[in-house]
């Protein structure tokens, strides 16, 4: 693995977003300060974990999974079983809509009760590191897959761009590397095939603006950004080919729920008969829940996301409020796309209609329902 202490991008040179320091702490990087600085943070504690998803240090179902994972390490490292029991519970209740969370907790937790408590911290480090280097191939393999979508659109514009709509972050940030929805998009750009991302900015976090189009500049994939209102009027002029988002819970059923807005952008890509495909790891899905909307808890978060902005200003960076004082916000972190309006769902095992008959065809040692994974 390339240094990552030093600010990197490119998916080619093994670039990841979490890793083990020489002195055994766990380091990440501070997706806040991004685009604008590149800030190594240092995880010494669980607690440090903890607040880095919280806090969202580190965003993206897969990377959530991973942080939760290596947190769970710590805490073996530091108090042995009692604080990694300690440590499992604050974690399941640090981000309540991704459920990567919980699957690596789960995880971990059945290497930790399979071995002794004087291999505990051995073990936890052991399913860490497997679990980040299973994610690399995972992301991989979805890339290849939706290759094969933009390959066939490609081949039918006689050399224009193909335009890829993609909504927040699911690239090589919210993941290990390559992403989920942009892994598709680096390959196809490896091979020489134009493409384009049309890139929303993603309120209130502007995932999109701070993280995707970051990761695209340096990737030398060619990009535009876009408010998010913006994608609809796209669409309706024939300059969106393919939409492709990513899904931090997906339901057996096909249900998706990813950043707030991904339910308008499906809307408007039906509208206007526009491929809408979700690029997911099987981890993302919840095996035991059919019904997105009524069944997937939607995080609310710090209405401050939405009042204040944070950027720079001269060689200041600075946080800055944006509306009036006695205006109250409501900040919905996610919101839930039916099956009825995705496409196909694109996972690492192949391109499946989104329904439970088409997940389970994928998956059939999944389709009792039951949510362990392997």
């Amino acid at each position: 693995m390339a240094d990552p202490d030093r600010e990197m991008l490119s998916c080619r040179e093994g670039f990841r977003t979490i890793w083990l320091a020489q002195n055994g702490d766990v380091r990440i990087i501070d997706q806040r300060k991004l685009p604008h600085d590149y800030v190594i943070a240092n995880l010494e504690t669980w607690q440090d974990g903890c607040l880095a998803i919280s806090d969202m240090l580190v965003r993206g179902a897969p990377l959530i999974g991973a942080t939760a994972a290596y947190s769970l390490y710590l805490a073996a490292r530091s108090g042995g079983r009692a604080e990694f029991d300690r440590a499992s519970a604050a974690l399941a209740e640090s981000r309540p809509t991704a459920v990567n969370l919980r699957w690596a907790i789960d995880r971990v937790s059945r290497r930790a009760s399979a071995c002794s408590d004087a291999e505990l911290t051995a073990s936890t480090l052991s399913e860490a590191g497997a679990i980040c280097d299973e994610d690399v191939d995972i992301s991989l393999a979805i890339g290849r897959h939706g290759l094969e979508l933009i390959r066939s659109i490609a081949a039918a514009k006689a050399g224009e761009p193909v335009n890829v709509l993609t909504h927040c972050n699911a690239g090589a940030l919210a993941t290990l590397n390559y992403g989920t929805a942009t892994a598709p998009v680096y390959l196809a750009h490896d091979e020489n095939i134009p493409v384009h991302v049309w890139v929303d900015e993603t309120r209130p976090r502007n995932q999109g603006s701070q993280l995707t189009a970051y990761e695209l500049a340096h990737n030398g994939v060619p990009h535009t950004l876009i408010v998010d209102n913006a994608g609809g009027h796209l669409m309706q002029h024939g300059m969106v080919d393919l939409v492709i988002t990513g899904t931090d819970r997906t339901t057996r059923s096909g249900d998706v729920a990813n950043k707030i807005g991904t339910y308008l952008k499906a809307l408007a890509a039906r509208d206007n008969a526009v491929p809408f495909y979700v690029a997911l790891p099987s981890t993302t899905i919840d095996w035991t829940i059919d019904d997105g909307v009524r069944d997937i808890p939607i995080e609310e978060r710090d209405p401050a996301e939405v009042t204040d902005v944070y950027g720079v200003s001269g060689e200041d960076r600075r946080t800055v409020r944006t509306i009036g004082s006695r205006t109250p916000a409501l900040n919905f972190a996610f919101d839930v796309t039916p099956a009825r309006l995705v496409t196909g769902l694109i996972t690492e095992r192949g391109i499946a209609p989104a329904s439970r008959e088409g997940l389970a065809a994928l998956f059939p040692e999944r389709a009792d329902g039951t949510q362990a994974n392997a």
